[in-house]
């Protein structure tokens, strides 16, 4: 059972700090995602924390100016694309009302450093690099500009001012854009883990959760599916979600013979998903690219594995070899899927599997997120009133580190904010960001540790956090 003792909460010292979030949707918004549910699970444990949040964001015809949802404060103004200059105006109107800012980039910036206090902490929040999907959405020009404001336009304004992203590849996004300041890793939290799952259906079924849209590439699952169901007798395929995509996905569906395959369940409440989730097999995902894999780490939560494309963010949702399996392409899809159901087929195998999604799953709570992006507002304002070294974390290495404290030794004086720690029966771990093995050593013996085991980590251990006992099957890790 992986332990996660809260002995480090870092929202509570938010407690009467007034923070400002920028986000283009609220959650009552009628397009609202996976951003808005991020940020909006992270406000509401803020303001139950003692912090008063502000949100700044667009409005629908039927929402009202002003709301409160959850204890956080809503001022509603602007469509998709004007709400960036009413946001503007609000922001010099109101730039000393405030001590703190979460400015969450969904493609365009709200560029919060042109209109507010210079000293003011600002931390973007960017869950995916969008430079791609300009490119599908908009004519070139349009397309061009939004390219532009996202790097060159972004780098220029925010500077070296800290950045969140959700995942590992998101980060690497943003390092391949130059942005060369501290980026630190806040993954998404989940549903509450169940303490039983199944039973499995006696047939082999594979569920999907998604927004039928064109970038989640259901089309693509429905060709490697008709592969599949060649080998694999009594296949189904358990569709929830809507969107723009579905009356052509239903005809595809029906072009290619899997009608009585392929159910289209739409949108459905939480507890219909859920027990839809717990009866498959297998969860699978084909689409282009993501900031992080919620419904990929929703499944797990329910013991289901995952079956992907090795794209951005869905490769670190899913560990190869451990809590599914990523394939490099779409034609090895099909007969991967083969392979994967052959292997749940056998019950011990489908139950090791099944026990290590669960043990995955419960890295990621959305008090744990809380904690890690409060520890990210806390170090920018420690960077801007001076108390920490300018650059000091910009590295992307990660050291964990598992000692015993010596008495009367205190960690406070070593840790940053953005640091995580655990403590399981006298046995101290940090994970220890910004800094390599050697630096983390020389961490150490400032409070008087002379024996401690530390080792670099990669993307599972940085996403799992200390208190995990989370092993990947293969134990092997990358970036």
């Amino acid at each position: 059972m992986t332990d996660f003792p809260d002995t480090s909460p870092l929202s509570g010292q938010l407690t009467g700090k007034r923070i400002l979030v920028l986000n283009w949707r609220d959650i009552r918004n009628s397009q609202a995602g996976g951003a808005e549910q991020y940020m909006h699970e992270i406000s509401q444990r803020w303001v139950n924390s003692g912090a008063k949040v502000t949100w700044f964001t667009s409005r629908e015809e039927h929402q009202p100016a002003e709301d409160i949802i959850d204890g956080i404060r809503v001022v509603r103004s602007g469509g998709p694309l004007s709400l960036y200059g009413k946001a503007a105006l609000k922001m010099l109107r109101t730039r000393n009302d405030f001590d703190a800012v979460v400015d969450c980039q969904n493609g365009i910036p709200f560029f919060s450093p042109l209109f507010l206090p210079r000293e003011m902490p600002i931390v973007q929040l960017i869950h995916h690099v969008h430079q791609d999907q300009f490119r599908t959405r908009f004519s070139a020009p349009m397309a061009a500009v939004g390219r532009l404001l996202e790097s060159a336009g972004a780098k220029a304004v925010y500077g070296r001012r800290a950045i969140a992203a959700v995942s590992p590849s998101t980060r690497l996004e943003l390092r391949k854009l130059g942005f060369s300041g501290s980026i630190h890793v806040v993954p998404n939290g989940t549903i509450e883990v169940p303490h039983t799952v199944g039973p499995r259906d006696p047939e082999p079924t594979v569920a999907v959760v998604s927004r039928l849209v064109p970038h989640k590439r259901l089309d693509l699952l429905l060709g490697q599916f008709a592969i599949a169901a060649g080998s694999i007798p009594k296949l189904r395929l358990e569709i929830v979600g809507d969107g723009p995509e579905r009356p052509r996905l239903q005809q595809l569906a029906m072009d290619l013979g899997l009608d009585d395959m392929v159910t289209f369940h739409g949108y459905q409440p939480n507890h219909v998903r859920d027990s839809l989730l717990n009866r498959a097999w297998l969860t699978v995902s084909t689409s282009a690219s993501e900031g992080w894999g919620c419904s990929v780490i929703e499944a797990a939560a329910w013991g289901v594995p995952c079956l992907a494309l090795r794209v951005p963010g869905i490769r670190d949702s899913v560990v190869d070899g451990s809590t599914g399996w990523l394939v490099d392409t779409a034609a090895e899809f099909g007969p991967a899927l083969v392979a994967a159901l052959q292997t749940l087929s056998e019950q011990r195998l489908a139950g090791e599997m099944s026990a290590r999604c669960q043990e995955w799953a419960r890295c990621f709570t959305w008090e744990r997120s809380a904690n890690l992006l409060a520890g990210v507002l806390l170090e920018e304002e420690a960077l801007r009133r001076g108390g920490i070294e300018p650059g000091v974390s910009s590295s992307d290495m990660s050291t964990l580190v598992h000692f015993d404290l010596p008495a009367g030794a205190s960690l406070e004086t070593i840790l940053r904010p953005t640091d995580e720690v655990s403590e399981h029966q006298g046995r101290v771990s940090v994970l220890m960001k910004g800094r390599d093995e050697f630096e983390a050593f020389a961490v150490m013996r400032r409070i008087g540790v002379v024996s401690a085991e530390l080792r670099a980590v990669g993307r599972s251990t940085l996403l799992a956090g200390p208190g995990s006992t989370f092993t990947p099957a293969d134990a092997v890790e990358g970036m």
